[in-house]
């Protein structure tokens, strides 16, 4: 078996059958097996894959277990030499995963590789290349500052390394998932990828942009204008920080962790604003 794809759904039906239906394309001529990993939806998913996608080992859990327990538990039910984790929210060109698979085989140097993201406008998302976030790099984000955490220097044309690859399109070498370890649990959503990317660099692996296109339409199984949404994503960046970083001298850690705070209080001050204003 040459590859997995983990598609981990919640409430996106819509999204998920053009996804898969882009997979399929993709995977023509590809050994290859596709999980869904339903978290308990409340809408039509599960009932639309088992009707339309028979071929397709759907998992559904009955409650929202979060991105990282959904992922691996598909992951240890699979058997591909590469694993992609991939977004429902995500339409994978036809070419793309040929490429990407290609690229692999090339450089068995290569942990894993994620490729060019657009919008749904069709512009580029910078989050398809980024550096790990270490205190300096987090602290001159979050003063918006967003250059190299983004890894503006590389072309968006041709291969290049980076750090941390995106858990939209992640595909990752069995190889190196055995030596570091399955998903973080801790990180029920968002931070999971940065873990990851950062366990596969220190494991000696390297990580990879590689220009190949998929659509993102980024967010859709989120609703970002709410109180848990800014909760669980700065939770997860102090996750990654306490997990990494808490060993660093107080002089560089309470700067980061204030700045997180205080960059989750504005969040929820927005949301706070919004709600006022729409009432």
């Amino acid at each position: 078996m040459k590859l997995s794809v983990v598609i981990v759904n919640y409430n996106v039906c819509n999204y998920l059958t053009a996804c898969i239906d882009s997979v399929a394309k993709g995977l023509e001529g590809i050994e290859a097996e596709v999980f869904v990993v339903d978290n308990n939806s409340t809408d039509n998913s599960v009932e639309v894959v088992l009707r339309d996608y028979p071929w397709v080992h759907l998992i559904y859990n009955i409650e929202n277990l979060g991105f990282s327990k959904a992922n691996n538990i598909a992951i240890r039910q699979s058997a591909g030499e590469y694993v992609l984790l991939l977004n429902p929210d995500t339409v994978v060109e036809q070419d793309t995963l040929h490429h990407v698979i290609t690229f692999m085989d090339e450089h068995p140097e290569a942990g894993a590789a994620g490729v060019k993201m657009h919008n749904a406008d069709g512009s580029l998302a910078p989050e398809s290349r980024r550096a790990v976030p270490t205190p300096l790099v987090a602290a001159r984000k979050m003063l918006g500052f967003t250059k190299r955490y983004y890894m503006s220097h590389l072309s968006w044309d041709v291969p290049g390394q980076i750090q941390v690859v995106s858990g939209a399109f992640f595909m990752i070498r069995r190889k190196a998932l055995e030596q570091v370890g399955l998903l973080d649990e801790d990180f029920f959503m968002y931070g999971e990828d940065i873990d990851l990317s950062y366990r596969l660099l220190k494991g000696g692996w390297q990580n990879w942009y590689l220009p190949y296109s998929i659509k993102h339409y980024k967010g859709q199984s989120t609703q970002k204008s709410d109180f848990r949404y800014v909760h669980v994503f700065y939770q997860a960046m102090l996750i990654f920080f306490r997990k990494h970083y808490d060993h660093l001298s107080f002089f560089f850690t309470i700067p980061v962790k204030c700045a997180i705070y205080f960059r989750a209080s504005l969040a929820l001050a927005d949301i706070i604003r919004k709600k006022l204003h729409l009432g």
